[in-house]
């Protein structure tokens, strides 16, 4: 198999006011290898233990061979924190790069959107109780967005979410962006290129985000090339 041309990327995480910061993030391309992985993590409470899963479980997926695919790499860190003993957790979300793209999976609020250069959509779906809720058309209280119903440590495979981003770029983000920063205030920060990791977290925090946040930002391919566009947030 031939080398497959690698994204440029760039990331940032900043502790918010919490003890620690227990987001964490990894990118792996193997020498000679078919792809990149990219991984996104964030530790469940607010103490080491956490920490320490969210760095595992991301190390652990993002080390994963490309061709083993996306719901593989959750499986990779899920034995990984297993391993660590405790009861350390963590949500994660892994993007693999292959011939369509990427192929994602999920467990938790973590999330990825597609990023085109022009537009920014969610695809990925929380693994919350308030989801849960939205799906069966309940009321929702705040609390509820907090409260996971999957876990790196707890999911069942059949569980993992999983989506493709067939063209384009990513964003990864921990809660602390995506429930901190609207739809449309990240994508006028998409558009500062190598800046845009580095001010979606200062943004979160500085306007009073509560969590810890991280976002990795995978740029589109040839982005000045393609025709200009309206932008949209979705």
């Amino acid at each position: 198999m031939t080398d497959r041309e690698l994204p440029r990327w760039h990331t940032a995480s900043a502790q918010g006011p919490r003890k620690l910061n227990a987001d964490a993030v990894g990118a792996y391309a193997a020498a000679g290898g078919a792809g990149i992985v990219f991984a996104l993590a964030d530790g469940v409470g607010d103490h080491p233990s956490a920490a320490r899963a969210a760095r595992t479980a991301a190390s652990a997926a993002a080390r994963t061979p490309v061709g083993h695919g996306a719901v593989k790499a959750v499986l990779a860190a899920q034995r990984a924190v297993h391993d660590l003993g405790g009861t350390g957790d963590c949500v994660l979300v892994v993007a693999v790069q292959s011939d369509k793209g990427y192929h994602l999976a999920w467990v938790g609020d973590a999330r990825a959107y597609a990023w085109d250069g022009y537009t920014v959509r969610q695809v990925t779906k929380d693994h919350t109780l308030a989801q849960y809720f939205r799906d069966h058309d309940q009321p929702v209280t705040p609390r509820m967005e907090h409260v996971v119903t999957t876990s790196v440590r707890t999911a069942g495979e059949h569980e993992i979410g999983t989506a493709v981003v067939a063209t384009g770029g990513l964003l990864l983000t921990s809660d602390g962006v995506h429930k901190t920063l609207s739809g449309a205030t990240m994508l006028d920060i998409l558009g500062m290129a190598d800046r845009a990791a580095t001010e979606l977290v200062r943004t979160a925090i500085s306007i009073g985000g509560s969590d810890n946040a991280t976002a990795i930002v995978v740029d589109p391919p040839r982005a000045e090339d393609i025709t200009k566009k309206f932008r949209v947030a979705a």
